[in-house]
C-alpha cells in the first residue's frame, strides 16, 4: 500500500471581479448585509461571451498544476473532476479537460459532490494510488455558476455567495508512509438532500416540460438553499469530520499548521476555528475576494496557502468540506 501526495497545485480565477456594490445596482443588497451574513466583499463572474466554460477554466488549473508537478499531461494516468456545473448535462467535464491536454486513453470520471466534491476526488485518488492501480492523478475542482444564478431581488439570498472558477491538483506516490494523505473520510446524510438542491431541470421535468409551462414565476431551474439549516448542519459536521481525522491521524488540534475549510460562508469558518482554538494563522480563508466557488474552493484556497508559503514541507494540513446532499469529508495530510 502506497501513501499518495500532492506533487503541483494550480488554480484558476476569471479577471471580472464583483463587487457587493456592482450587486447593489441590480438587486435589492447592500455591501454591509452580504458582509455581515457572509463575509464576501467579491467574486469574480464570467463575463457573457467569453472563452471561460467549466471545462476550460480547469485545463487552465491543471496545466499549471502539472507543470509545477514536473512532469508532462502525458503522464497523467487517471482524471477526476469534481463540479456541479458541468459543461454539458452529459459528457461529463473530465473527458473535455482529457481532449483538450492530449491524454490518450486516459480514463476521466466525473464526480458531482457539490461543495465535497473535491474532498471526495481526492479520496477517491487516494484510494486509486494506494492500490497501485494509477501513479499520476490529476485532481480537479471547477464551477461556472454565474451563468446559472437568479442575479434579480428574488435570487439574492444565494446569487451573492457563489463565485467562478477552478484549481487542480496533481497526486501521486509518496516516497514514504509518514508523509503524504493519512486519511481520509467521508460521510453523507440523502434525507437532507433539497435543503441545498437545484431541482428543475430533471429527468423527471425536462426543458421542454419548462418552456410549455412558460411561467414566470418558477423559480426552480435556479439554486434553493435552507440557509439556517444548512449552517446549523454544516459546524456540526464540520466539527465531526475534522475530529475524527485528527483522532486517525493522533494529532491535537493545536498541532493543526493549516486547516483549509470549504469557502461557504465566512461565519462557518470562524465558528469552527473558535470550537478547536486555532489562531487566524492556521486557518486559511478567500472566500471575502472569491466567493463560494463550490467544489473548486478548497484546491483555489490550497494553492494559494501554497503560493504564500503557509503550507512547507512537513506542514500538518487539514481540508474539510461541508454541503448539498448533504454530504461532508476531511483530508488530513502530512506536507
Amino acid at each position: 500500500m502506497y501513501n499518495s501526495k500532492i506533487l503541483g497545485l494550480g488554480k484558476y480565477l476569471p479577471e471580472n471581479k464583483v463587487t457587493n456594490k456592482d450587486l447593489e445596482k441590480i438587486m435589492d443588497t447592500s455591501d454591509e448585509w452580504i458582509q455581515e451574513r457572509t463575509g464576501i466583499q467579491e467574486r469574480r463572474h464570467i463575463v457573457k461571451g467569453s472563452d471561460d466554460t467549466t471545462s476550460s477554466m480547469g485545463v487552465k488549473a491543471s496545466k499549471i498544476a502539472i507543470e509545477r508537478a514536473g512532469i508532462s499531461p502525458q503522464d497523467i494516468d487517471l482524471i477526476l473532476f469534481a463540479t456541479l456545473s458541468p459543461d454539458y448535462y452529459f459528457p461529463g467535464s473530465g473527458v473535455l479537460v482529457q481532449e483538450a491536454l492530449q491524454i490518450p486513453d486516459c480514463p476521466a470520471m466525473d464526480i458531482r459532490m457539490q461543495c465535497s466534491g473535491f474532498i471526495y476526488a481526492l479520496a477517491t485518488a487516494d484510494q486509486f494510488i494506494k492500490t497501485g492501480m494509477y501513479k499520476k492523478v490529476l485532481v480537479i475542482g471547477s464551477e461556472y455558476h454565474s451563468g446559472g444564478l437568479d442575479m434579480t431581488t428574488r435570487g439574492r439570498n444565494i446569487s451573492v455567495i457563489f463565485g467562478d472558477g477552478a484549481g487542480a491538483a496533481v497526486v501521486s506516490r509518496a516516497e514514504n508512509n509518514e508523509k503524504g494523505i493519512l486519511n481520509t473520510q467521508l460521510h453523507s446524510e440523502g434525507k437532507h438532500a433539497k435543503e441545498l438542491s437545484l431541482i428543475g431541470p430533471n429527468t423527471g421535468r425536462w426543458v421542454p416540460e419548462i418552456m410549455e409551462e412558460n411561467n414566470p414565476e418558477d423559480s426552480s431551474y435556479y439554486p434553493y438553499m435552507n440557509g439556517q439549516f444548512v449552517f446549523k448542519n454544516a459546524v456540526v459536521r464540520f466539527s465531526q469530520v475534522i475530529s475524527a481525522g485528527l483522532e486517525k491521524a493522533g494529532w491535537k488540534p493545536d498541532e493543526i499548521d493549516m486547516l483549509i475549510p470549504h469557502q461557504a460562508n465566512l461565519r462557518i469558518s470562524q465558528f469552527v476555528q473558535k470550537k478547536f482554538g486555532l489562531r487566524d494563522d492556521q486557518v486559511y480563508n478567500n472566500i471575502q475576494r472569491y466567493g463560494n466557488t463550490t467544489a473548486a474552493s478548497i484546491p483555489i484556497a490550497l494553492t494559494e496557502a501554497w503560493e504564500e508559503g503557509r503550507i512547507k514541507e512537513g506542514s500538518k494540513v487539514v481540508l474539510a468540506a461541508f454541503g448539498s446532499g448533504f454530504t461532508w469529508g476531511s483530508v488530513v495530510i502530512k506536507w
